[in-house]
């Protein structure tokens, strides 16, 4: 699988993004290895809290929640998903499939030998995430669902996702920095605008990025229909324990924390909040505020 790796200079100069860098190799599932970047802060002796950003960003999305994880006396590990941020990029978008970022993301969770997970997933960080909750749950300790959803093709996604996936095959230059400037309240800086660009100083490191829309299962006949259907039926028994934070202003995924809370075990008697001021990118707009809820339903669930 023939790839690209953004050069470090891109990385050089961001605001509140002095994190060590920490790198591992996985399998490309084509008999060749990717290089994965990820963080990790705070006692690395401790079970992880893990964040998992989605489309269109990395992990410079959490930025502001790794201080307050760390202070709280936390370890906190953020990947960035294969094609963003400072991970490897295969080059062809018919790379990029449902299951191969499942697959990509277990080879690299294994390989870390991550356990007592707290899960914090937002947007393609739950698509993911939580088949991976499904596939090996024994590793999660507790979940929080941000803006994202489990979608199995059964039942439409909305307008204003299908505009989304209009636009993003559509739009002649993928901005990215702009789309996460178009999904806050508060509205980022162009220095943070430029932040979200630098992974993809050109077109030919965005092929992942073009390609995660098509890849949400809409159509019962989806190739990845099925598997979110079977993780559901994991899902739905499990009793973990799950806490839903959406933010009030998210027009993609509003209303989606309901179906977490009414088919999940472990979302029963928990303080699920929808936070005022708060876009897609609630990471953005309230992320401190995000992250002292975190820290405190860790502690609330024996952690």
């Amino acid at each position: 699988m023939k790839s690209i790796r953004t050069p470090d200079a891109a990385f050089s100069d961001l605001s509140g993004y002095d994190f060590a860098p920490c790198y591992s190799e996985i399998p490309d599932t084509e008999g060749g290895t990717l290089r994965m970047h990820h963080l990790d802060e705070g006692p690395g002796h401790l079970p992880p809290i893990l964040c998992l950003h989605g489309e269109p960003t990395w992990s410079y999305l959490y930025r502001k929640m790794i201080p307050v994880f760390v202070a709280a006396g936390r370890r906190v590990v953020a990947p960035d998903l294969i094609g963003f941020g400072k991970s490897d990029k295969p080059i062809k978008r018919s790379d990029y499939t449902y299951q191969r970022h499942v697959d990509w993301m277990q080879s690299w969770l294994e390989g870390l030998e991550l356990r007592g997970i707290t899960l914090v997933c937002q947007d393609w960080g739950g698509l993911i995430g939580l088949r991976l909750l499904a596939e090996m749950p024994d590793r999660f300790d507790r979940v929080v669902v941000a803006n994202t959803a489990l979608p199995t093709g059964d039942h439409p996604m909305g307008p204003a996702f299908e505009a989304w996936r209009e636009y993003s095959q559509t739009v002649p230059v993928f901005n990215s920095g702009r789309i996460v400037y178009g999904g806050t309240v508060r509205k980022i800086t162009p220095q943070e605008v430029d932040a979200y660009n630098a992974p993809f100083p050109d077109d030919r490191y965005v092929a992942g990025a073009r390609q995660f829309p098509t890849l949400v299962p809409s159509k019962p006949d989806d190739p990845a229909a099925a598997p979110n259907r079977a993780a559901w039926e994991v899902l739905k028994r499990l009793k973990v324990p799950l806490l839903t934070a959406f933010g009030a202003d998210d027009k993609v995924m509003a209303g989606m924390d309901k179906v977490f809370q009414r088919r999940m075990k472990g979302a029963v008697g928990q303080p699920h909040v929808v936070l005022p001021l708060a876009g897609h990118f609630l990471q953005e707009d309230v992320g401190p505020e995000l992250a002292h809820l975190i820290v405190e339903f860790i502690a609330a669930t024996g952690g």
